[in-house]
């Protein structure tokens, strides 16, 4: 009795601190806001020990599963060895995960700047672009999401994620390929690819016809992992680079095998991209990003002016994502996502047999996700259906991540250390839950 008496007082103590000393904007999942504290494997457990499976993984982001041996060891060492330097000095750990980097990416992509978030890394590629091609202008998606600093909200086309108002000049959104809701009213394939081609009319008549880059997330990670066609970036690559652009591939949800067979999303459409960022499960929750292209690229930055980050190339970080690394080409490359991967499509492709208001079911490997419509024909929007189910699922022991810009879409994306076994217990979850939901 008296032990529950500590641990009530101290989930209370924290919320009640969370609401005096943390800005109010804050966006806490459930209506009972979750303090955790402490995590192991693929669970993790509130302050009042309820024990949950995580599928969302710190927003994709622990990517070998939380408080790894191999991950907590690395850091340990390295922290015991040098914790900071900025980018004013080499070290062992930087360097080492530039070459791990180098031997991941596809093609041409060799080299890496790191910084501190994907923010960061979209920030860098930008930069990047307009310095190589003396242009301005960019060319974003709508739905998309690039972080919450002023230009990540720019090029971002979400309207609840661009607080302030925010607006740099220069970027430009085109339709995004959302086949399920899309704004042209169009079918698959019967389409034409006219999402695709819309990225060349926005570029005549929106711009100077001169543009710096295309950003697009390989599949749309806040938008509610909205999955593009198979034609899609070869159309829109070959349209950027007749307009002198680079096309930039934000692989920051994407990366590092999380969608199966490849370790980097945009693999899958056959493109090479000129530039990419990566973050979030690149150090399986060490603030890390990075962004790397070809060397002649990154050659344009030399004499263009003086840049540093002071906790770019972080030792401690460096050393988690090596280690990181290491897990995932051991036990978690994109093989096995895409194997239990598959066991987690299949099953939600049968629970929205059962459930009329699943939508859609969408995304690749361990990243899918759950549409939630008030009914199918009219695919009208259900976001308090989308809010009751994360309250259930949560009761069941199951935490999970939502998104869309209506916010009606369930973010299913487990460490990807996630074995068949773990799937079949939060699909089980995910069904009970299910068999409760009302939508009104």
């Amino acid at each position: 009795m008296e032990t529950g008496k500590i641990t009530t007082t101290k989930k209370a103590e924290i919320l009640d601190k969370q609401k005096k000393y943390l800005f109010p904007n804050h966006l806490l999942y459930y209506t009972e806001p979750l303090p955790l504290e402490r995590g192991e494997g693929l669970y993790v457990w509130d302050v009042e020990g309820r024990k949950y499976l995580d599928f969302f993984g710190g927003i994709l982001t622990t990517s070998v599963g939380h408080n790894r041996p191999e991950v907590t060891q690395a850091v340990q060492e390295q922290a015991g060895k040098l914790i900071h330097s900025s980018t004013l000095y080499p070290n062992e750990a930087h360097v080492n995960l530039a070459e791990k980097m180098a031997h991941l990416a596809p093609g041409r992509i060799q080299l890496s700047y790191f910084t501190t978030s994907g923010t960061d890394a979209d920030e860098t590629a930008v930069m990047l672009a307009r310095t190589h091609t003396g242009n301005q202008e960019i060319i974003a998606l709508r739905h998309g999401y690039s972080g919450r600093s002023a230009m990540g909200m720019s090029l971002t086309g979400h309207s609840p994620w661009r607080i302030g108002g925010t607006h740099i000049l220069g970027i430009k959104h085109a339709i995004n390929p959302y086949c399920y809701r899309c704004p042209l009213k169009l079918q698959y394939p019967s389409c034409g690819m006219a999402c695709a081609h819309d990225v060349e009319d926005v570029i005549r008549t929106t711009t100077s016809g001169r543009i710096a880059a295309f950003l697009a997330e390989p599949i749309q990670g806040v938008g509610g992992f909205i999955t593009p066609p198979p034609e899609y970036f070869k159309i829109v690559a070959e349209i950027i680079r007749h307009f002198g652009g680079l096309f930039i591939s934000d692989e920051v949800q994407t990366g590092f095998g999380r969608t199966g067979g490849k370790w980097f999303g945009i693999e899958h459409w056959e493109v090479e991209p000129d530039i990419m960022t990566m973050a979030k499960g690149i150090a399986n929750g060490f603030p890390l990003g990075n962004t790397m292209t070809r060397p002649d690229i990154a050659a344009s930055t030399t004499g263009a002016g003086l840049t540093i980050s002071t906790f770019g190339g972080n030792p401690v970080a460096c050393a988690a994502s090596l280690a990181t690394m290491e897990v995932l080409e051991k036990e978690a490359g994109p093989q096995h996502v895409a194997r239990v991967g598959k066991v987690l499509r299949t099953g939600l492709e049968r629970l929205m047999e059962k459930h009329a208001f699943i939508g859609d079911v969408r995304g690749m490997g361990l990243m899918q996700g759950l549409e939630f419509v008030r009914d199918r024909k009219s695919k009208e929007p259900a976001p308090k259906a989308t809010s009751h189910f994360m309250e259930l699922c949560r009761n069941e022991g199951l935490l999970i991540g939502k998104g869309g810009l209506y916010g009606n879409v369930i973010r299913i994306a487990p460490p990807m250390t996630a074995s068949i076994e773990d799937v079949e217990e939060a699909l089980e979850l995910m069904g009970r839950a299910l068999t409760q939901v009302g939508v009104d």
